[in-house]
């Protein structure tokens, strides 16, 4: 067993690249098991977590890289008036899920309950099986800080 914990950016990218395929779920966590196509095995143990196409091993034959499985989502196409924009940012993030926003389309987890929703709303969507890589929101991925110095315009009157 390899055991993983970081990434490598220095390799020979003639290399005939071996998967080590995995699921977004388990991608995202920082400790893992996992087994390559070849059948060496992998232990993960990262400080971040390691992202679809990262190169995790060399070996004289082959580079290992992680492949995340493809999954069932909605892609809701973007080729639509801003009310039915509004309402598809409204029906998905009412109901909290994690979204791939991309400029012409919007991919999300094929639910039962979003089917719904966007169906009730009449937004057209496809079901597709996609490398689905949504947005981080948690953490430094945000950009908003919660100090709220800033004076915002207001007159003071003395």
């Amino acid at each position: 067993m390899f055991h993983i914990r970081e990434t490598l950016h220095d390799y020979d990218t003639t290399l005939r690249e071996v998967p080590l395929r995995a699921d977004r779920l388990k991608i995202a966590k920082r400790r893992w098991r996992s087994t390559a196509e070849d059948g060496e095995d992998f232990g993960i143990e990262v400080d971040t977590p390691l992202r679809d196409g990262d190169v995790i091993w060399v070996s004289d034959r082959a580079r290992y890289v992680v492949r995340q499985t493809p999954e069932p989502v909605l892609e809701i196409p973007l080729d639509v008036s801003t009310e039915a924009a509004a309402l598809i940012g409204w029906a998905v993030g009412n109901m909290h899920f994690v979204i791939e926003a991309q400029s012409s389309r919007l991919l999300a987890p094929d639910d039962p309950g979003l089917r719904q929703a966007l169906d009730r709303a009449n937004i057209h969507y496809h079901r597709i099986v996609e490398v689905f890589k949504p947005h981080r929101w948690s953490g430094t991925f945000v950009g908003h800080s919660h100090d709220h110095h800033h004076d915002h315009g207001h007159a003071h009157h003395h």
